[in-house]
């Protein structure tokens, strides 16, 4: 079925790119984010699409609880998350009376609502639109994926964790992405050890590997490894994103940047993520 308004919207947009795990639990959004946040520190245009209809967490990641987004003559106008708007964000989160409302909708109600992101904001140019989904393979994806095909989507990024119960159900969602021609980009292993703040020294709380070799096996590429990192927990659960997160000294003067996008690269995980995004872009050129 063509969808016309989908691709009118989507003929300003470079490459669009969703972010999947067959789990949940496993830092799906914070990996949208991240890669969002470096993609515009190299200079790109991007756009981040919450389709996680009942558990919007990117604004709050963003910094953008509490916004509220605006109606113009070319539609729905994203909310930014710099001054210089190189990064933009839409999400059910900003249509909801408050931050704790629930979303209680059957299937063609969310359907319709991921085609009105789609066909409705007002995106502008953009590099990049990161879509991130709920973990599994039930509706959402599967309007994302219906109303995207005909302008084929250039891929999926699949998050995991090391252990074997993650690994298990992500087998799953690679398998949906081979059922319905969606290109897998790659493979990022998500929480894989823990980098004490004091020592630097990493402890494998959750094992390690794991995600690479599911990557090998089932012949897709391995983007990286990525530990828990404090900072990044508190930037991300920080209301304030300008203020640049330092587990060590708590009590020491903050620091401030311009922007999120600024702050993140004080995170040790950003130089991580800044190669993934790298390899993403070179990938895609």
């Amino acid at each position: 079925m063509s969808h016309p308004d989908v691709g009118e919207r989507l003929s300003a947009i470079k490459h669009v790119v969703l972010v999947l795990s067959g789990k949940g639990g496993v830092g799906k959004s914070s990996c949208t984010v991240q890669l969002a946040l470096s993609l515009a520190s190299q200079g790109h245009k991007v756009g981040v699409l919450d389709i996680d209809l009942c558990g919007p967490s990117i604004p709050r990641m963003l910094g953008l609880e509490g916004r509220q987004i605006h109606q113009a003559s070319a539609g729905w106008v994203p909310v930014y998350a710099d001054p210089s708007k190189r990064l933009a964000c839409m999400s059910i989160g900003f249509l909801l009376p408050d931050k704790n409302a629930s979303v209680v909708w059957r299937g063609p109600k969310k359907n319709a609502m991921i085609k009105q992101f789609l066909a409705d904001v007002y995106w502008g140019d953009l590099d990049y639109l990161l879509i991130d989904t709920p973990p599994g393979t039930s509706d959402e994806h599967l309007a994302a994926i219906e109303y995207l095909q005909e302008w084929q989507p250039d891929g999926a990024v699949v998050v995991t964790t090391p252990q074997a119960v993650a690994l298990a159900d992500v087998k799953k969602e690679i398998n949906f992405c081979h059922k319905v021609g969606l290109p897998i980009l790659g493979l990022i292993e998500n929480m894989s050890g823990f980098v004490c703040p004091h020592c630097a020294e990493c402890t494998n709380v959750f094992s390690t590997g794991g995600g690479e070799g599911l990557a090998k096996h089932c012949d897709i590429p391995f983007l990286g490894r990525a530990p828990i990192d404090p900072n990044l927990v508190m930037l991300l659960e920080q209301e304030d994103k300008t203020v640049v997160p330092n587990v060590n000294e708590p009590g020491a003067e903050p620091e401030h940047t311009p922007s999120i996008v600024e702050t993140y690269q004080r995170c040790e995980l950003s130089k991580i993520f800044a190669g993934i995004a790298a390899h993403l872009d070179k990938s895609l050129a």
